[in-house]
């Protein structure tokens, strides 16, 4: 009588403990959110990546990027309230609001009528730090969406008036595209509207640092202010420049200093877009590289608090409509490490050497320019046919004194800087549909608390509503 009453009063004990443990697990919390959002970033560039980090070591297969690790992998559909193919507006507030609109609309409803509120505002609401990080301008469409409410992503002034009405802790990116308005003068420039808000500007890292313990709240941006459109490509990057990796990482010091209620912290790769809308295949891929070296800041962090943290990574659409593969039953990745500069960056180069010249550049300089900056004939071969075309781009650009550049959205190229990306993606095997957005399914990784809850198909608007659910905003 006594052992059976003893192994009664051990199996109480045993219920007990799984339904205390059970309840703890219902009860856990994401205190530390992190939201990356790589722009641009179908299934096919994150593997392309990764085929192209394996061909570089001489193996077929991928070299799985740290993201592609996470416990759990979706995906999610990304339509706009009224379109099949989203625009990065729409997306943007789809993946901040849980809430559709028409694609333009910055972080309002498909009427341009009532505001839609951010899972950023909800954090910060439920008193954690926010920070909202990007590598293009603080104004562009998708970091807008976690804080600005306007009918058009188009009026940049006005997005970032927005701005520190809400109140976030910290913004950093490459800067401001429209500092003042446009047609009223009397209205106040945005450095001073942020100044006058308790908002500190801080210029490149050292200045950050130094400031760091002086600041409450803070915009962080490169240090020149040449270029407020975006960072250098990850491709492109000199020493000096900033990067994605190094404001995340900064961003997370700044948000965890003395913090004890935690923080919500979104970081968007914006120029995997760029690129994709370049069709340049080699600089999509070191972008989604270089995005994976800033999530591995936040990995590293999660380490420190792995039953704290929440990491989500996904993308707002896919750009270029990507194909690994041109027919044929092979690829060429390897000959993509030979691109040592983006389209842009080459433009810039050619037309260096038309200023410098007066115009009368001869092949056998394109050539050698070519041959350092993109490999050609020295390590990557060409056919007959492919340095004919060459010849004949060459021939036709540099007759007269002008020049028509190609247009796309992020850039104007020079035609035989065009070519030579397109020459490169038919060695390496790469295809493109267009120079736009595509309707095709975006990838979805999580790992730790409530990573569960992000498992199987969902659309894009499922995922800020997810997050609140999992942090209890």
């Amino acid at each position: 009588m006594k052992k059976i009453s003893y192994v009664i009063v051990l199996l109480l004990a045993a219920v007990c403990l799984f339904s205390q443990c059970k309840q703890e697990r219902k009860e856990q919390r994401a205190k530390y959110v992190f939201y990356f959002i790589a722009d641009g970033m179908g299934i096919n560039q994150m593997n392309g990546a990764e085929v192209f980090l394996a061909e570089k070591n001489g193996k077929i297969g991928v070299e799985q990027l740290n993201f592609s690790k996470f416990p759990v992998a979706s995906f999610a559909t990304t339509y706009s309230k009224y379109n099949s193919v989203t625009c990065s507006a729409a997306a943007g507030t789809a993946l901040a609001t849980g809430s559709k609109t028409k694609n333009g609309i910055v972080g309002m409803d498909s009427l341009a009528k009532n505001p839609l509120y951010s899972v950023a505002v909800k954090a910060k609401r439920a008193n954690k730090k926010v920070g909202i990080i990007t590598s293009v301008s603080i104004d562009h469409a998708t970091p807008a969406s976690f804080y600005a409410h306007q009918k058009s992503r188009g009026m940049l002034y006005e997005i970032a008036t927005d701005l520190p009405k809400t109140g976030f802790d910290l913004y950093g990116g490459a800067g401001f595209l429209q500092e003042n308005h446009k047609k009223d003068s009397s209205c106040a420039n945005i450095y001073d509207i942020l100044k006058d808000s308790g908002y500190v500007v801080l210029r490149g890292l050292a200045e950050f640092e130094a400031k760091l313990g002086k600041a409450n709240k803070a915009v962080l941006m490169q240090e020149s202010n040449e270029n407020p459109q975006s960072l250098s490509y990850a491709i492109d990057r000199d020493p000096s420049d900033l990067s994605l990796a190094q404001l995340t990482r900064e961003a997370i010091d700044f948000l965890n200093a003395d913090n004890t209620e935690g923080f919500f912290l979104m970081v968007e790769g914006g120029k995997i877009d760029w690129a994709a809308h370049d069709n340049d295949a080699a600089t999509t891929f070191h972008e989604v590289i270089d995005m994976a070296e800033a999530i591995q800041q936040a990995i590293d962090f999660y380490k420190e608090y792995p039953d704290e943290t929440l990491i989500i990574v996904t993308a707002d659409h896919e750009t270029g409509g990507m194909a690994l593969g041109v027919g044929t039953y092979s690829l060429n990745f390897k000959a993509l490490q030979h691109q040592k500069v983006s389209l842009g960056q080459l433009t810039e180069k050619i037309k260096q050497l038309r200023k410098d010249q007066k115009n009368k550049v001869s092949w056998e300089d394109i050539q050698a320019l070519l041959a350092v900056n993109m490999g050609f004939w020295d390590s990557v071969k060409l056919t007959k046919e492919q340095e004919a075309k060459l010849k004949i781009v060459y021939t036709e650009s540099f007759q007269g004194k002008d020049v028509t550049l190609e247009k796309r959205l992020y850039s104007s190229s020079e035609p035989l800087a065009r070519e030579s990306i397109e020459i490169m993606n038919r060695i390496a095997s790469v295809s493109w549909a267009s120079g736009g957005h595509s309707a095709s399914l975006v990838p979805v990784f999580a790992i730790g608390v409530g990573a569960e809850l992000f498992q199987g198909r969902m659309d894009n608007t499922d995922i800020p509503k997810k997050i609140a659910k999992t942090a209890n905003y």
